[in-house]
């Protein structure tokens, strides 16, 4: 039986930066088709299992993803893309995950919101919560249309 969201979170739930996630880890992640998101330094998401990527995000940023993967503006500025019909399309299909680093008050220095259904895991820098990281099937992305 394929590893659960709730379990792959349950085991990297207290790793330590640095050692967030084995390869065996992300094999058996992308096996399940479960996606793996945490913050990595001060400027970087690290995303590993169903889909490998890396992004920046200093000082935070938004991400879209769907079912086929992590949604990317054909153009530098989103707001040039407004008349691209295909991008419109995909973006509104899409589900948000919002990265938020730094926030005063916040459990950690990385966080994230979003309303796809995850778990989530600490990781600690040296005893301090450095990130909550989250753990979600990519079954929950399949048929979002988002009204449209």
């Amino acid at each position: 039986m394929a590893m659960t969201a709730k379990e792959l979170a349950q085991i990297l739930y207290g790793r330590e930066y640095g050692n967030e996630i084995t390869r065996a880890e992300e094999a058996a992640a992308k096996e399940a088709g479960l996606v793996v998101m945490f913050g990595y330094s001060d400027d970087n998401v690290e995303v590993r299992g169903a889909f490998n990527e890396e992004y920046g995000a200093y000082e935070g940023t938004t991400l879209h993803l769907t079912a086929e993967g992590f949604l990317e503006s054909p153009y530098d500025d989103r707001e040039a893309c407004e008349d691209c019909k295909f991008y419109k399309r995909e973006l509104a299909r899409s589900r948000t995950i919002i990265v938020r680093w730094c926030l005063p008050d916040a459990e950690a220095v990385w966080t994230f919101e979003t309303d796809i259904p995850h778990e989530v895991f600490k990781i600690y820098d040296d005893g301090d919560s450095f990130c909550v990281g989250i753990v979600f099937d990519i079954k929950d992305l399949e048929g979002n249309d988002n009204g449209i």
